[in-house]
């Protein structure tokens, strides 16, 4: 049961800033999680839009650890001078401190997902964190925060491009499968059509990336394209070349996605090529043949056969 929190009423009508951090700091000690909650959303509207106590605060974040750090800089992340410039600048330059440590480097970028925009600067830095061999999980992080950010800017403007074209280099280039993975998936939130001076690079990830996902991926992200024929002559090459059934059946269901019942031929060549897929091509032929057309309700309609695990956003 939620305890009850003597004097609290109180607390809220007098405390200072400081009281808050105080308080903070006595709620994670005594092991009081409902409480430590209530305090981060309090301190968040007593920063609201002052830039100033959201560096303040970020301040104690820097000296934070644990739980205390995550309630600091959630309380930053959930008011609205995140997204002044001098915050956002001071929470970028603490998650690009190599010497500290990574938990503080991860909760600032983590803070900065709010941003409704990265200028072309801002995103080139949270790339050099991504691709970053030695800052762990901050490179997973500033993948993701570069992603959700990029969603939230294509859902306000429609721009998308800037940010793309770093995480399509970090989904090439990055040592980290996890964060090559992530850096491809992040569009699947908001599914921009992409342009045709990216199908090479996917089309190599595709062909030639050693990792399973990776490749499973590169044929997720093909799939939402201006350049239906193009795609669908790339998945032609693919599907003979790959010997893994799970990017097999990825190209397979990918080609539906792209072309529709125009695409069952297609199915039927792939079929012909490997007989486990046989079965596949019925179905979707029996689906398309009952009237259904999106994609969406298409997948709904079909039966599961390949045991292989799903990336997350996947498929759409």
């Amino acid at each position: 049961m939620p305890r009850c929190w003597q004097g609290l009423v109180d607390f809220d009508k007098k405390a200072s800033l400081t009281d808050l951090r105080a308080a903070i700091s006595n709620a994670v000690a005594q092991g009081d999680p409902l409480l430590a909650e209530y305090l981060r959303d309090r301190l968040a509207e007593m920063i609201g839009g002052n830039a100033d106590t959201a560096l303040t605060v970020l301040g104690w974040a820097t000296q934070a650890s644990g739980p205390e750090l995550g309630i600091l800089m959630g309380s930053i992340k959930e008011s609205s001078a995140v997204r002044d410039p001098r915050v956002a600048s001071a929470l970028l330059a603490t998650g690009e401190q190599k010497s500290a440590a990574s938990d503080l480097r991860g909760s600032a970028l983590e803070a900065l997902e709010t941003q409704h925009r990265l200028d072309e600067a801002s995103i080139g830095r949270m790339k050099a964190i991504a691709m970053d061999d030695d800052a762990e999980s901050a490179a997973w992080i500033a993948t993701r925060t570069l992603g959700r950010v990029m969603n939230e800017d294509f859902k306000r403007t429609g721009s998308y491009q800037a940010y793309w074209k770093e995480l399509l280099s970090v989904g090439k280039d990055s040592p980290e499968t996890g964060v090559q993975l992530l850096a491809l998936e992040m569009p699947s939130y908001a599914d921009p059509i992409l342009e045709d001076n990216d199908l090479e690079v996917l089309t190599k990830l595709l062909m030639t990336d050693p990792d399973r996902s990776v490749r499973e991926m590169a044929a997720h992200r093909l799939s939402v394209t201006r350049s239906p024929n193009k795609v669908l002559a790339i998945y032609q090459q693919a599907f003979p070349a790959e010997q893994d059934e799970c990017v097999r059946w990825a190209i397979f269901r990918f080609t539906v996605r792209v072309g529709g019942a125009g695409a069952m031929p297609i199915l039927a060549a792939y079929a012909a090529l490997d007989p486990r897929f046989k079965d596949d091509h019925q179905d979707f032929m029996a689906i398309y043949a009952a009237g259904t057309v999106d994609f969406e309700r298409v997948w709904m309609g079909k039966v599961e056969r390949h045991q292989c695990v799903l990336e997350e956003g996947m498929p759409h």
